[in-house]
């Protein structure tokens, strides 16, 4: 999102470029980390209804903690880009 408010990629402004870039990013990131928590909401009903193995253990694990590891820095960039359109508008955020 630019300045304006508006999702279309920017022309000519490097910063306005680069934050459209962060906010792809961030919306890949948080795509990414919730997927995988819901994956992880899946393996564990699998697990429940067929027996809880290593595998499945292991499995929640790390999809548990990748999705965590992606998603946390993923929601600080999404607000970054977020309270920066807002500075650029003159708003104060609140």
């Amino acid at each position: 999102m630019n300045a304006t408010g508006d999702t279309s990629a920017p022309h000519d402004d490097p910063v306005l470029e680069r934050r459209a870039r962060l906010a792809r990013l961030a919306s890949l990131g948080q795509r990414s980390g919730y997927l995988a928590f819901v994956v992880s909401i899946a393996v564990f009903a699998f697990g429940m209804s067929t027996g809880f193995t290593d595998g499945v253990a292991t499995s929640l694990v790390v999809l548990l903690v990748v999705g965590s590891f992606v998603l946390a820095p993923s929601i600080v960039l999404h607000h970054a880009v977020r309270a920066a359109d807002v500075e650029d508008r003159g708003g104060s955020g609140h």
